[in-house]
């Protein structure tokens, strides 16, 4: 082979290298299982594909249920990975959505979006914008999904991601905000947001973001930094959970973040677990 062909472009260790050929040799999360029924727990998953165009899908969890009546709320998961590895059928991240869905007796979506470099944001914001409006359009209980006609609770939806997931679920309440009712989005009420181990430029440049987003403003960009959006104060759920490990470099975001809402007038509640 060429070693021309094989001349790195941009390398993020331990996560991917990139190719001046346009290659992209992931070294993390590159594993991937099916969904499936767990003996353990007795929750079932199953995947769907949204849009056959650019592959968005979602991983679905229905915990075991002892009353088949009764609603639950409706979790909606974007998983981590620096925007450019992983996916809702990564065994890190099923085995979790099942434990989740499991303790919290919930309906999860676990959003298979389009991963960086090959899909540069903010492809991954579109992709998780077009899941929570497929999962909103089964709040007239007529959707092409049966388990969220059946079981799930749409005035009850929590918005949860971690690292890049949290970074897009944030930027997922930033957008559903905008609506004039603030907290429906067709139909669905988002009352709760939870970030974990944000990813966020809050002071700093980050390298990662400018190879991936080069159409961001950087610092000054309120989808990647929240001190710059002027929109905090009006995000329409009325609960916020931030959680970041003491000794990860993330929890600079964390505080940052918390830092944004507080400082914005948010009427809601919000929680920082350091």
């Amino acid at each position: 082979m060429d070693s021309q062909e094989e001349e790195i472009e941009f390398e993020f260790l331990p996560v991917f290298r990139a190719f001046k050929n346009g290659r992209v040799h992931r070294l993390l999360l590159t594993d991937r299982i099916p969904p499936s029924t767990d003996q353990l727990t007795g929750v079932q998953s199953k995947d769907f594909l949204i849009d056959p165009k650019t592959g968005v899908s979602v991983r679905l969890y229905l915990p075991k249920l002892s009353d088949s009546t009764k609603k639950l709320p409706l979790l909606i998961y974007i998983h981590g990975g620096a925007f450019s590895v992983g996916s809702p059928a990564s065994p890190m991240f099923h085995n979790h959505l099942i434990s989740l869905t499991a303790q919290a007796n919930v309906v999860a979506v676990s959003v298979d979006y389009r991963l960086a470099p090959e899909n540069n944001l903010p492809a991954a914001y579109e992709d998780a914008w077009t899941a929570v409006e497929w999962a909103a359009s089964h709040s007239s209980l007529s959707g092409p999904e049966i388990w969220l006609n059946q079981h799930a609770d749409f005035n009850r939806v929590f918005v949860v991601g971690e690292s890049a997931g949290a970074n897009i679920s944030y930027n997922v309440m930033d957008r559903a905000s905008e609506n004039e009712d603030g907290v429906k989005l067709k139909g669905m009420k988002i009352i709760g947001l939870g970030l974990v181990h944000p990813y966020f430029m809050i002071d700093k440049p980050d390298k990662l973001i400018e190879y991936i987003f080069p159409t961001s403003a950087g610092l000054e960009d309120p989808r990647l930094n929240p001190k710059a959006n002027p929109r905090v104060g009006k995000f329409g759920c009325s609960r916020v959970l931030i959680c970041a490990a003491e000794i990860d470099p993330l929890r600079y975001g964390a505080v940052g973040v918390h830092a944004a809402f507080k400082e914005s007038g948010f009427e809601g509640s919000v929680e920082m677990i350091l």
